[in-house]
């Protein structure tokens, strides 16, 4: 039978049984495969990295889009950066925003993952209220004057195209055009391989922000089972709001969710201590 070996670290490797290969091939940009897995049904590969499978990419995207958007309760506009797969702009599209805008770089995974991955955009590209464009988020996010409400930034490890989204002018950008009360979400790779990345990213958005705060999502197929994601806010409580305000705007999100609940949203912020990153410790308020 055939694999798929992932080699995103120097010392240690993942391994997919291949049951069928659905697409193989090269953007413009990145080196993609797409195959199927019989126990997490469709896997985007790209650039040999494991991007995301049918089976548990809801945990990622629920997490990376409920929280900043339940956090805020109010968002009218997001922008996503990155996320050509459709996922975040699904979860999105829940709420009764007006309007959603999607800007990846490689507009072929966005028709990649339409024709074969179309259960995880689940029809958000064809929602009235998204507009997709294609063009490199840095530059879209320089030059854009229209303000947002939220931002989230899908995109791939600090490695290759994405390693550009990771800078602190990047997040200057992206705060230029949050409205006030405005929060951003980025992912920050798997914390135990990773920590000097997750590090990196909580002192350039805490160095830009009033306040950015770490938290954690269970998704089996990233390295170690565990991924970071960083929150960005004006403080510390507009990122955590108290369970029993959570719970009132549950009630705006259609179609519900598979793993986001007000209860899991305030767990997810609590790091065990070998998680918090450095930049991070030493002083409570900001753990």
């Amino acid at each position: 039978m055939k694999s798929f070996q992932e080699r995103l670290y120097e010392h240690f490797a993942q391994v997919f049984t291949v049951d069928a290969v659905l697409y193989e091939g090269r953007t413009d940009f990145q080196e993609v495969l797409i195959f199927e897995n019989r126990i997490f049904g469709k896997v985007l590969i790209l650039d040999g990295v494991v991007q995301l499978t049918e089976g548990d990419n809801h945990i990622y995207h629920e997490m990376i889009a409920q929280v900043p958007l339940m956090a805020h309760g109010s968002a009218e506009r997001v922008l996503i950066v990155g996320g050509g797969d459709g996922g975040v702009l699904k979860e999105v599209l829940k709420h009764p925003v007006a309007a959603a805008v999607l800007v990846e770089l490689d507009g072929q995974v966005i028709e990649l993952s339409k024709r074969y991955l179309p259960a995880v955009s689940g029809g958000a590209f064809e929602d009235p209220r998204a507009t997709v464009i294609v063009q490199d988020g840095i530059k879209y996010v320089a030059e854009a004057r229209q303000a947002f409400d939220v931002i989230i930034v899908d995109s791939t490890d600090p490695i290759g195209p994405g390693e550009v989204l990771f800078s602190e002018a990047f997040y200057r950008d992206c705060k230029r055009l949050l409205r006030p009360g405005g929060i951003l979400t980025v992912q920050s790779g798997a914390p135990f391989f990773q920590p000097a990345e997750l590090d990196d990213v909580c002192r350039r958005l805490s160095a830009v922000f009033g306040a950015a705060r770490p938290f954690l999502a269970p998704v089996p197929t990233y390295a170690g089972g565990m991924l970071a994601l960083v929150a960005a806010g004006e403080s510390r409580e507009a990122l955590r709001p108290p369970a029993k305000v959570l719970r009132e705007r549950m009630g705006r999100i259609k179609g519900g969710t598979r793993y986001y609940t007000p209860e899991v949203h305030r767990a997810a912020f609590t790091l065990p201590p070998c998680v918090v990153p450095p930049a991070l410790r030493g002083d409570p308020a900001k753990a």
